[in-house]
């Protein structure tokens, strides 16, 4: 058999094959289904119940989008937790930020993290910083029992889907909140608003009852469905749409800029009408 490919299901009508070099790890988790694989077209792939997570070639979109918008438009962010991100891909654009003194990283599935360790080391790196702490536990739970207060949290889930659906609930933001300073704010992978349009719609709505500023923005992520891929942010004081004037430029990243930033913002007219 010289052609082996990974099938990806978004919904009953569509998927996405993807040829595949070798299969590098499978294993079942306490959690869920854990594979790596190596592509002809995005290199190695971590894949966790059947769904693409992340992939060597694209991932710099996905995770500077979710991280630099927030940490440009907060003047001086110092304290960020993560909810997910076992890959390490966020916290690694966090820690670029001079500003950040400490980096909570709450990951549910140790295995997430020592098979990013193994195979994709440019995201995993982060997990050598000395500013960053590693919880392996429930982060609904973390976030609910914390005495800790954050300048910015990043809820970097994977799909609603079974113990996940809790992080895209009203109840979960507020928690959040109140685990923010007064100044605070949250940045949430917010889901295809053409594939799923219920979570995207849901995820605003749920934002706005608690944050008195929430804004969308949109970035193209090849690997993940067709179309665009959302962004919510939920502000208690800054407009994240604004950079904030002492912020210097970060060297080597490879998507974001502050034209982007800006640009980022501005949503196609039926996007609009879906949060209306």
């Amino acid at each position: 058999m010289d052609q082996l490919w990974f099938y990806e299901k978004h919904t009953r009508g569509y998927g996405v094959r993807w040829k595949v070099k070798e299969v590098l790890h499978t294993e079942k988790t306490r959690y869920q289904e854990l594979a790596v694989i190596d592509t002809f077209e995005w290199g190695k792939t971590l894949v966790l119940d059947g769904n693409v997570q992340v992939t060597e070639s694209d991932e710099f979109i996905y995770h500077e989008m979710i991280v630099h918008i927030a940490m440009n438009s907060h003047p001086h962010p110092q304290k960020v937790l993560i909810i997910g991100g076992g890959d390490g891909g966020t916290a690694r654009e966090v820690l670029k930020h001079e500003s950040v003194q400490e980096v909570d990283l709450v990951e549910i599935d140790d295995r997430v993290v020592e098979n990013s360790k193994n195979y994709l080391p440019t995201m995993a790196c982060a997990f050598n910083d000395s500013r960053l702490n590693l919880h392996i536990e429930d982060g609904i739970k973390f976030v609910r029992d914390t005495s800790e207060l954050y300048d910015l949290v990043i809820i970097d889930s994977s799909d609603p889907i079974g113990p996940a659906v809790q992080l895209y609930s009203t109840e979960f933001y507020q928690d959040v909140s109140r685990c923010l300073q007064q100044d605070g704010m949250i940045a949430v992978q917010s889901e295809s608003p053409i594939f799923y349009q219920d979570t995207f719609v849901r995820v605003f709505e749920n934002l706005s009852s608690v944050f008195p500023l929430v804004k969308v923005c949109l970035a193209p992520i090849m690997t993940y469905t067709a179309g665009p891929w959302s962004f919510t942010l939920g502000s208690k004081k800054w407009d994240p749409e604004r950079i904030a004037g002492d912020k210097r430029s970060i060297d080597g990243l490879k998507y974001y800029n502050d034209d982007l930033h800006k640009g980022a913002f501005i949503l196609p007219q039926f996007i609009k009408d879906m949060l209306r």
